[in-house]
This record gives structure tokens, sequence and C-alpha cells, in this order.
């Protein structure tokens, strides 16, 4: 019983430690108070931890579950689309919605599947690459706060490549408290508590935030989190359960400030794979113990919003930078990889690392729109040419 619990453990910390900034960030970005994002922290933390616990001991899988770290990179990119946070509650719930229909229509799967896949990586890269470039801003800006924590990420991810952006993270709490003193510990906010936010139907914002919310939570997290999964010989996933769970628990926090909950990739690897158990069918308990672990975790939302207000906010985006590298590295591969579909995949990562707002509607949704066109020029041009 230690090695999967212990992987649980593990698996839950590093996920909550490497992201946990960049989920404060994002919601704040989209006009959430500290308390209100702190409330969205705690239900993302309980919604997944409850999914993993329920659905893992009911299929006997190691079904762990995330919050959205991609979408929480739309939402800071999203920044000058929406200042109402009702507003932006509203696009949350309308992603979980169709994360809901998603598990219960098989032809809307397949959809969202087919969205050509050097577009949709080269939109999360556009989305990634302001985010990514921040520790380079930040080290330029306050290099005695940032340089540490670039230091310290370097270094070990290359000798323990899990602890570096949870050790990142650790460095710069230790420099935000020797700046800003002890005052970010004190007050009622510290406490975890959850806000009710009135949800505000925008189709701007719906548009500009909800559905590129929506994409990069699937394309991004839940079908490599399904991959994962197989790779480790876990053919049959049960896609229905995980997405209409996600999006009822997406649906339901939303409205409590959280984003979007989805399958777990990276907790996935680690809770799903050998080093949780060598016998497959003894690693469903890692990810119970990784779900029991999240709610426990949730009871610090407070005092991780205290911090990341506490916090220039350049240092912030750092660490979440720094964190999100991998994503950015594997989405540039990804919306690369085809040779005839890397003008598209520019294009459209062009248009979206732009931050360009038109007729009220943001850039990530106007890079899918330009990212599809061309390849439907060029590709209608090779159609010609071969006949």
């Amino acid at each position: 019983m230690i090695q999967p619990l212990a992987a649980g453990v593990i698996g839950a910390v590093t996920g909550f430690a490497s992201s946990f900034a960049i989920v404060i960030a994002g919601l704040q970005a989209v006009g959430a108070t500290p308390a209100q994002a702190a409330s969205g922290l705690l239900v993302l933390c309980i919604g997944q931890g409850v999914l993993a616990v329920l659905l893992s001991w009911r299929t006997r899988l190691p079904l762990s579950f995330a919050w959205s770290t991609p979408g929480a990179a739309v939402l800071v990119s999203a920044h000058a689309v929406t200042g109402d946070f009702r507003a932006a509650v509203g696009a949350f719930l309308v992603c979980g919605v169709l994360i809901l229909a998603t598990g219960l229509w098989p032809w809307l799967r397949r959809t969202v599947v087919r969205i050509p896949r050097p577009v949709g990586s080269a939109m999360l890269a556009g989305i990634l690459f302001p985010i990514c470039i921040a520790p380079v801003t930040a080290s330029i800006e306050i290099p005695l706060l940032a340089l540490p924590v670039v230091g310290v990420w370097l270094v070990l991810v290359r000798l323990a490549p899990r602890w570096a952006v949870p050790a990142a993270m650790v460095v710069a709490a230790v420099g935000i408290g020797m700046t800003a003193g002890g005052d970010w510990l004190v007050g009622d906010g510290v406490a975890p508590r959850v806000e009710f936010v009135v949800p505000v139907f925008d189709p701007l914002v719906i548009v500009s935030l909800g559905l590129p919310l929506y994409i990069v939570t699937m394309a991004g997290q839940n079908v490599p989190g399904f991959a994962v999964l197989t790779t480790l010989g876990y053919d049959d996933p049960p896609a229905r359960a995980v997405l209409v769970g996600s999006g009822a628990v997406t649906a339901f926090g939303s409205v409590f400030g959280a984003h979007a909950v989805n399958l777990a990739a990276l907790s996935a690897a680690i809770m799903a794979g050998p080093d949780a158990h060598p016998d497959r069918s003894r690693r469903w308990i890692a990810a119970v113990s990784g779900g029991v672990v999240y709610l426990a975790l949730g009871l610090a939302a407070g005092l991780a919003s205290a911090l990341v207000a506490a916090a220039p906010p350049v240092l912030i985006t750092a660490v979440a930078g720094l964190a999100l590298l991998s994503a950015l590295i594997a989405a540039v591969v990804a919306a690369l990889e085809e040779a005839e579909h890397r003008i598209a995949a520019i294009a459209t990562f062009l248009v979206v690392a732009s931050g360009v707002t038109i007729a009220g509607i943001g850039s990530s949704f106007w890079g899918l729109v330009v990212g599809g066109v061309v390849m439907a020029w060029l590709g209608w041009g090779r159609r010609r040419l071969s006949r």
C-alpha cells in the first residue's frame, strides 16, 4: 500500500505546487478578487479530488484529475477581453456544459478530435508564448527576486525535473515573504471559503474565452490524458464517465470561480505508471490517494491567493512560464510536425500571440479562424494541382 499511496501524494503535491500560481493569476486577470480566486482554487481542488476518488474507486482504474493549466493560460491571455468576473464565470459555465455534452454525444467528441492538430497546437503555443517569456522579463525588471527562481529551476530541471517548478515556487515564496513582510499572512482571506458569483452570459466573452477554454482543455488536457492511460496499458478508459463527470464539476464549480477540471496528463503518468505499483491493477490506489491529498490542499487556497496577491505580477507569471515551458515545447513541435501545414500553424501562432482584440473578440478565436482559412486555402490549392 505504501508505494501507491506515496505516488498519489507526490503527484498531487507536485501538480498543486507547480501550477496553482497560474490558476490564481488567470482568475485575477479576468476580474476575480483575491477572495474569488481563492474560492475558485478551493473548488477546483475539491472537485478534482472528489472525481478522482469516486471514479477510481468505482472503475478500479487510476483516473486522476486536475485543473486545466492551459485553460488558466487562456485566462491570462484574455485579460483584455473582460474585467467583469461575472462574464468570465458565464464562459466557464458554458465550457463545462460543452465538456459534459462531449461526453454524452460521441459526434461532438469526434468533431473536437478532428480540429486540425497543427492549428490547435499552434493556438495553444500562441497562448503560452507571452507567459513563457515572463522569466526573461522578470529577470531584467526584478533580478533580485527572479534570478534565484530561474537559477533553482535550471539546476533542478537537470537533477530532479519533477521538483524543478515546485522548488522554484518555494524560492519565489521566500522572496515574496522577505519583501512583503508578514502582512500578507494576516486577514480573513487566508481562511478557506467559497464565494458565489452570479454568471453573466456575454456572447463576446463566451466566444473569446469560453470556446478557447473548452478547446484547449479538450485538446491540451483530456485527449493527452486518455493517450497516457492507453500508453500505460489501460486500453479502454471510460471516456464517457470522465467527460460527463469533469464537465458537470466544471459547470457546478464555475459559479464559485472554478474555470475547468479535466483528466490529468502529468499526474496520470505519475499515478498510473510503474512507479505507482508494479501491479497495474493496484495503481488505482494512487489516484484515490492523490484525490484525498487534493481535498486537503484545497484548505491552502486562501493562503496561495494571498501569496500571489502580495507578489509582483511579473514574478508570478515568470514562475508560471517555467511551469508551462514543457507544454510550449510540445505545442510547438506538434504545430510544426507536418511540413505541409506549417504556414497555417505559424499564421495561427502569430495571430494568437499578438493578443489582438477585434470586435470585442480575443486573439485565440481569431487565430483559429485565420489558421483554418489558411489551411483550407493551401489545401484546396494542392488538391487542384494534384488533379
